[in-house]
C-alpha cells in the first residue's frame, strides 16, 4: 500500500480577512511555482492537519490548506459561546475560497475535498467551474435529508446500537427525526455544563464510526473539548439548515462540471456518508471516474482510500495546469 508523502512544513502562512468579522488561516507548502491545489477539509468544522499536506507531491504541487470559518486556527473560534454562526454558511465558504484564490494570485486550481469537503468542493466548482482544473473527491456527502436521517436520526443505529445508545443518552429529550434539532438546542446553550457533554457525545459518535475499525487516536482528537465544541456546533448548524441547498441541488447541478477531470473515491463500507450518494452523483455525472474501495470505511487515511487518493493527485500532477483553456 502507498504511504503518504514525507512530512513538510508550510513556507507561507497568513490570516485572511473575509468579512463579517471572520479571519481564516491559510498556508502554502510544497513547490511555490508548482501546480496549485486547494484542500477543503471535512466536518464542517473539522479543520486541517499537517497530514493533509502529505496527499500531494511537494515537488510538483503548490499546496494550499485553510481552516474554514470558526475552526482550526481561524477566528473567532466556534468553541466560544458568543461565536456568531449566522455568518457561517456554505455560500460564505464558497466566497471565502474565491477570496483566498484571488489573494494568492491563483488563476485556476485543483480542488480536493473529502466528506463535507466534497460537499464544499462540489458547491464551489458548480459556482466557479472556470476556476477548477480537476476535482478529487472522497466520501461524497450532499446533505440530502436521507443522508442526514441515516447517520444522525437513527438509521446507522442498526449497525452500531451500542454507540448509538451512548449518543442519544446525551440528548434524553430527543426522538427519531428530532435528534439533530435537540442537539442543536443543547449546543446553542452558553453553559459549558450543557453544551460540553452534548458536543463530546456528537463528536464521539462520528469519530467512532468513520473507520472500518476503531481508531483510538481519532476518537481522542475529536473528543478534545475545544475541538468537539466547535466541530459539533458548526456541523449541527449546517445540518439544521440542510447546507442551504435546494432539494438534490449538488447532484442536479452536476452537469455544470462537464469537462472538469474528476476522481471520486468511496469506501464500500462508509457508514458516515454511504455509497448511495457517490453512486447517485456518478450516475448524474458519468464522466467522473468512480473508485470504490471494497475494504474501507470513510476516513482518508484508510489504506485503500489513501492509495486511490494519492494515485489521483499523482495523475493530475502530470496534467498541464492550462489544460482545457
Amino acid at each position: 500500500m502507498r504511504d503518504m508523502y514525507p512530512e513538510i512544513e508550510p513556507s507561507e502562512t497568513g490570516m485572511l480577512d473575509v468579512g463579517d468579522g471572520q479571519h481564516i488561516y491559510w498556508e502554502i507548502s510544497g513547490n511555490l511555482t508548482g501546480k496549485p491545489v486547494v484542500f477543503l477539509h471535512g466536518g464542517p468544522g473539522g479543520g486541517t492537519s499537517p497530514a493533509h499536506r502529505r496527499l500531494f507531491d511537494p515537488e510538483k504541487y503548490r499546496i494550499v490548506l485553510f481552516d474554514q470559518r470558526g475552526c482550526g486556527l481561524s477566528i473567532p473560534h466556534a468553541s466560544a459561546p458568543e461565536a456568531d454562526l449566522s455568518v457561517n454558511t456554505t455560500w460564505h465558504l464558497v466566497r471565502d475560497i474565491e477570496k483566498l484564490r484571488e489573494h494568492l494570485g491563483v488563476d485556476r486550481w485543483q480542488v480536493f475535498g473529502g466528506s463535507w469537503g466534497s460537499t464544499l468542493a462540489l458547491a464551489y466548482a458548480e459556482t466557479h467551474p472556470d476556476r477548477v482544473t480537476e476535482l478529487v473527491l472522497r466520501g461524497i456527502f450532499t446533505l440530502r435529508p436521507v443522508e442526514l436521517e441515516w447517520f444522525y436520526e437513527g438509521g446507522a443505529s442498526v449497525l452500531f446500537p451500542d454507540l448509538w445508545e451512548q449518543f442519544v443518552a446525551a440528548a434524553p429529550h430527543g426522538s427519531p427525526g428530532r435528534y439533530i434539532a435537540e442537539f442543536g438546542r443543547l449546543l446553542d446553550d452558553p453553559d459549558p455544563a450543557v453544551h460540553g457533554p452534548a458536543a463530546i457525545a456528537w463528536s464521539r459518535w462520528e469519530s467512532s464510526t468513520i473507520t472500518l475499525l476503531p481508531q483510538a487516536d481519532t476518537i481522542a482528537r475529536f473528543t478534545e473539548p475545544e475541538y468537539a465544541t466547535a466541530f459539533a456546533r458548526i456541523e449541527n448548524h449546517y445540518f439544521r439548515h440542510g447546507g442551504w441547498f435546494t432539494e438534490e441541488q449538488l447532484i442536479r447541478e452536476s452537469p455544470k462540471l462537464a469537462g472538469i477531470p474528476a476522481v471520486i473515491v468511496q469506501g464500500r463500507y462508509d457508514i458516515c456518508t454511504p455509497i448511495m450518494t457517490a453512486w447517485d452523483l456518478h450516475r448524474a455525472w458519468p464522466e467522473a471516474t468512480l473508485k470504490i474501495v471494497d475494504d474501507a470505511g470513510h476516513a482518508f487515511d484508510e489504506p485503500g482510500i489513501l492509495a486511490e487518493l494519492l494515485a489521483a493527485t499523482d495523475r493530475f500532477a502530470e496534467t498541464p495546469r492550462d489544460a482545457g483553456e
